[in-house]
C-alpha cells in the first residue's frame, strides 16, 4: 500500500509540474508583452581602449563608444545620420545668430538629479572654457552665450551665422552632463590648484573674462577633468558600474531613462587588440559583438556557423599625413612627390580586400561639400622621381613614420615604406599603442604618420576644419602642422556663409589647394564592419561613422 501510495504521488506531482512548464501564463513573464526576447547581459569586444571618460578630453572613437550611451546630446543622429529630437524637443533658428532650444521635461540624470537649461549651460560653458583646453572646442567656439530662458528653455548666441550647428550638437562630445558633477570637477581642479575659491565665483570670473580669469585659468588647467575623467552622470540609457583600465568598462541599464525599454541589464566593453582573439571570443560566445573587424577576418565572420558580418560604408579617412614644419615636408614638392609615390589602389587592395573605396580627398562622398570634380593625385612614379629632383633632397633622405598598433595599418605604412624606397626615401616605422599615440602626436615631433579622421556630421566644415585650419594644429586634429593662412580663412568664410551655394564653392576651393600642397595624401574611405554572433543576439547596426547602434538589440 505505501509502494502504490509513493507512486501515485509522484504521478501527480511530475503532472504538476509538466502543467506548471507549459501554462501560458509564464510566457508574457518571461519574453515581454509583444514575444520578444529577454534580457541579458551584453559584451562587446574592441581593438582600442578608450582614452578618458571625459567627454571634452578627447575625440577617439573607442570613447565615443562608450561615452554615447551614457551621455544623452540635446539633438539625436541616429544610424542614418539623420538629425532629431535628443534632450531638445524642438529647435528653430529664430535669428541669424540666435537658436532656441525647447528642452525635455521630466528626465534624470543617473545622480537622481534632474536635468534642466542650467545642465545645457553648465556642460557648453566648460567645453569652450581655456581652463579645459578641450580637443572638441572647435566644435563649439561659434557659441558665444548660452542664455537661460526658463527652466526647460534655453537661447545660444552664436559669434557668426552658423548653419551646421545642429550637426554640431548631435556631436558624440555634446552630449550634456550634469552641472552638479561639472562644478565638483571645477571645485576639485581649484583645490588641487591652491586657488581659495568656489566653483560658482569661479564662474561668475570666468563672465569677466579678465586678467585675474586668465591667471587662474594657467592655474587650474592642469587639474581639469579629475572628476570626469573617472565618474560620469548623464541621463542615456546606460550607467557606469566601472572602469578596469587596459580590461573593460561596465555600464548597466538606467532605470529612469526615458526613451524607450532595453532588452540588457548590463553591456560590458572588452578590450581585447588582437583581432583574431577577438573574434575566437566571438565565435565560442566570449563576446556577442566584435567591433573592427578587418577585411582579411571578413570573410570569416560572414561565413561562420553562427556569426554574421554587418557592413556599412562610412563617412571616414585614411591619410598619410606630413608634418609641414619639418624638414623636408616644408617644401610641397617632396609632399607631392610622395602623394605620386603611393600607388593608394594598390593598398585598397592588398592590404584591406577592397573593403572601401580610394579617396581623392579628404571628404567622402556622402558628406555635404564633397567635390565629385576633384581627381586625386595620380600614382606615377617617373613624376614623382622628377618632382623629388628640383629639391634639396634630390638623393633622398632619412626619416620615421608612426602609426599606431592596427594590423592593417602596419600593413599599410610597410607598403609605404617599400615604395617611398623607390625614391631613395628611407623609412623606419615606429610603433605605439593607441592612446599615447594621439598623446604623442599632439606634440608634433613627428615627421610622418598615418591616421584616420571620421567627418561624424557629414558636414564640410567638420571634415576640414579641425584638419587643417591653422587654429587646430596640436591635438585638435591638424597633426600636420599645416598653416595655410588662406586655408584659414576659406574655412572661417565657410562657417559664416547662409547661403548653401557659396558654402558650397568655398569648400570645393579647400579641397582643391588641398590637392595641390599635399599636407595629406588621402589613402581610402573604409567600410566599416562588425561581427555578431547570431546564435545569442540580434539587432544590432553600425552607422556611417562606425558607432554601434545597441539600442534595439534582442537576446535569443
Amino acid at each position: 500500500m505505501n509502494k502504490k501510495f509513493y507512486l501515485l504521488f509522484l504521478v501527480l506531482v511530475m503532472s504538476a509540474v509538466i502543467a506548471a512548464c507549459s501554462d501560458d501564463s509564464n510566457v508574457e513573464e518571461m519574453t515581454g508583452e509583444e514575444g520578444g526576447s529577454g534580457t541579458g547581459d551584453l559584451t562587446i569586444g574592441m581593438m582600442d581602449e578608450l582614452v578618458t571618460l571625459d567627454l571634452h578630453g578627447s575625440n577617439d572613437s573607442a570613447s565615443g563608444q562608450v561615452r554615447t550611451n551614457i551621455y544623452e546630446s540635446l539633438i539625436d543622429s541616429d544610424v542614418n545620420m539623420e538629425l532629431g529630437p535628443g534632450l531638445a524637443d524642438e529647435w528653430e533658428q529664430t535669428e541669424d545668430t540666435v537658436w532656441n532650444f525647447k528642452l525635455r521635461e521630466d528626465t534624470l540624470f543617473h545622480s537622481g538629479e534632474d536635468f534642466t537649461a542650467e545642465d545645457v549651460k553648465a556642460t557648453l560653458d566648460r567645453v569652450r572654457d581655456p581652463a579645459v583646453a578641450s580637443t572638441v572646442a572647435f566644435l563649439f567656439e561659434m557659441i558665444e552665450d548660452v542664455e537661460v530662458v526658463g527652466d526647460y528653455e534655453v537661447n545660444m548666441h552664436t559669434e557668426y551665422p552658423f548653419a551646421p550647428l545642429p550637426s554640431h550638437l548631435a556631436h558624440g562630445t555634446a552630449g550634456i552632463m550634469s552641472k552638479e558633477i561639472i562644478d565638483r570637477d571645477y571645485q576639485t581642479a581649484l583645490d588641487e590648484a591652491g586657488v581659495d575659491m568656489t566653483a560658482d565665483e569661479y564662474y561668475e570670473l570666468r563672465e569677466t573674462d579678465g586678467e585675474e580669469y586668465e591667471e587662474i585659468v594657467d592655474q587650474i588647467s592642469e587639474y581639469t577633468g579629475q572628476v570626469l575623467g573617472s565618474e560620469t552622470d548623464g541621463t542615456n540609457h546606460l550607467q557606469l558600474e566601472s572602469r578596469n583600465a587596459g580590461d573593460s568598462v561596465e555600464l548597466s541599464k538606467f532605470e529612469d531613462f526615458r526613451g524607450g525599454d532595453r532588452n540588457f541589464e548590463t553591456v560590458t566593453f572588452r578590450v581585447i587588440p588582437e583581432s583574431g582573439a577577438r573574434l575566437a571570443e566571438l565565435e565560442s560566445g566570449g563576446i556577442q559583438i566584435a567591433t573592427d573587424v578587418d577585411s582579411s577576418n571578413a570573410e570569416r565572420v560572414s561565413n561562420g556557423a553562427e556569426t554574421s558580418l554587418v557592413e556599412r560604408e562610412s563617412v571616414r579617412m585614411t591619410y598619410l599625413g606630413m608634418n609641414t614644419e619639418h624638414e623636408p615636408f616644408d617644401d610641397e614638392r617632396v609632399r607631392q612627390a610622395i602623394a605620386h609615390a603611393v600607388d593608394t589602389e594598390a593598398i585598397i587592395s592588398g592590404v584591406y580586400d577592397d573593403m572601401g573605396i580610394q579617396a581623392k580627398g579628404p571628404l567622402a562622398p556622402d558628406v555635404w561639400g564633397y567635390n565629385e570634380e576633384l581627381e586625386g593625385t595620380e600614382y606615377d612614379i617617373d613624376r614623382a622621381k622628377e618632382l623629388l629632383s628640383e629639391t634639396d633632397v634630390a638623393d633622398g633622405f632619412d626619416t620615421t613614420l608612426w602609426i599606431n598598433d592596427d594590423q592593417q595599418i602596419v600593413d599599410t605604412a610597410v607598403y609605404i615604406q617599400e615604395a617611398l624606397a623607390e625614391l631613395n626615401i628611407n623609412v623606419s616605422i615606429e610603433q605605439f599603442e593607441w592612446a599615447a599615440y594621439l598623446e604623442t602626436l599632439a606634440e608634433g615631433n613627428h615627421d610622418m604618420y598615418i591616421s584616420g579622421w571620421t567627418t561624424v556630421t557629414a558636414d564640410a566644415d567638420y571634415g576640414l576644419y579641425a584638419l587643417f585650419h591653422p587654429d587646430s594644429i596640436g591635438g585638435t586634429g591638424n597633426r600636420m602642422w599645416y598653416d595655410n593662412p588662406e586655408v584659414g580663412e576659406l574655412l572661417d568664410a565657410g562657417r559664416t556663409a547662409t547661403d548653401e551655394d557659396a558654402r558650397y564653392d568655398i569648400y570645393t576651393e579647400v579641397q582643391e589647394i588641398l590637392n595641390d600642397e599635399a599636407p595629406i595624401v588621402p589613402i581610402f574611405h573604409t567600410n566599416f564592419a562588425i561581427g555578431v554572433n547570431d546564435s545569442l543576439v540580434d539587432g544590432v547596426e553600425v552607422d556611417p561613422t562606425g558607432s554601434l547602434e545597441i539600442d534595439n538589440i534582442e537576446f535569443k
